[in-house]
């Protein structure tokens, strides 16, 4: 089964603290949206902008409103030293996540080689017992594409259960999932929407790209009909449209996710700690043609997008264990 895994934004209120209320709007959105799973305490989720606590507060609130009905993975690779990110990375695990995620770019510096990488992912490996880890190769502190062959000898430690690829490139992209066709309980995600049918049709599990936090929905259709034959000529329109728009929804990135989700009618404020600066009067524009192009896209492959009224109250959280 394919998944759509959206990387979640973190809401914030008028002082600019984690929105815990919004959040549970949010989790129920994604999920009435047909998402099978969450990748919490991720860039778009402002990680960086955020304190260990508010990180650990976050991820633990999410876990608790998702109550198991789908996978929960998120970030755990913080601190200067490996043993700071494994201590980090086992103080996350214990709110109840699925696996714990670690960036490539926090295990060797941008100029040092791979054989460093693997060095330092050695002593994390070692350092953290049996959690199930996962890769992204995220942008930020800078972009650490793996290569097939370092993907391999990661992939042969029987660690690693999930992979968020940033490659963009297809061939790229190609080369590693030819390294993991054979690779048992692991799922490898691609980041950029423009590669949706063709990693999906190259054997991808699914995706988990920013474009989730705009219309969930879609990408959900995207991943469940990509390599429907009955559907191929729907797909390829859309995977045209979805392209045509990413570039566009990347602009101000969160707030105009932000600003769609409020658009969509979800209780989420146009509040960053990641970007300082409003949206201007033609971005919003943008994002307004967006949403008119997002209903026409549901009016052709009948997606009924998910009514914000419906999650106006989320159902009350169980107690604390």
């Amino acid at each position: 089964m394919n998944k759509f895994v959206p990387v979640m934004i973190t809401p914030f209120n008028l002082k600019a603290k984690v929105d815990l209320e919004a959040v549970s709007v949010l989790v129920e959105f994604y999920l009435a949206a047909g998402v099978r799973g969450f990748f919490a305490n991720c860039l778009s989720s402002e990680m960086y902008s955020i304190s260990e606590d508010e990180r650990l507060e976050l991820t633990r609130h999410i876990v608790r409103r998702v109550r198991g009905r789908v996978p929960v993975v998120a970030t755990g690779s913080f601190g200067l030293t490996v043993e700071d990110k494994a201590e980090f990375t086992r103080r996350i695990h214990d709110t109840g996540i699925d696996a714990v995620i670690l960036i490539t770019g926090h295990y060797a510096n941008v100029e040092d080689d791979d054989a460093v990488l693997m060095k330092n992912f050695d002593k994390m490996f070692r350092l953290t017992g049996n959690i199930p880890l996962g890769l992204y190769e995220c942008p930020a502190p800078y972009k650490r594409i793996i290569t097939p062959g370092v993907f391999r000898a990661l992939l042969d430690t029987g660690r690693l259960v999930y992979h968020k690829d940033t490659s963009i490139d297809l061939e790229k992209v190609k080369a590693k999932l030819d390294v993991a066709r054979d690779v048992t309980n692991f799922e490898f995600y691609d980041a950029h929407t423009p590669n949706a049918m063709y990693s999906l049709q190259m054997g991808a599990r699914g995706m988990s790209s920013i474009s989730g936090n705009f219309y969930p929905e879609v990408l959900v259709w995207m991943v469940n009909n990509a390599t429907d034959p009955a559907r191929q000529e729907d797909v390829k329109w859309l995977q045209g449209e979805l392209s045509r728009v990413d570039p566009l929804i990347h602009v101000a990135y969160p707030l105009s996710a932000k600003y769609f989700l409020r658009k969509r009618g979800l209780p989420i404020r146009t509040i960053s700690r990641a970007v300082a600066t409003e949206l201007t009067v033609a971005q919003k524009r943008t994002l307004d043609e967006i949403f008119d192009s997002f209903q026409g896209w549901c009016a052709r492959l009948g997606i009924t997008p998910v009514p914000a009224e419906a999650l106006s109250t989320p159902i009350p959280l169980d107690p604390p264990i």
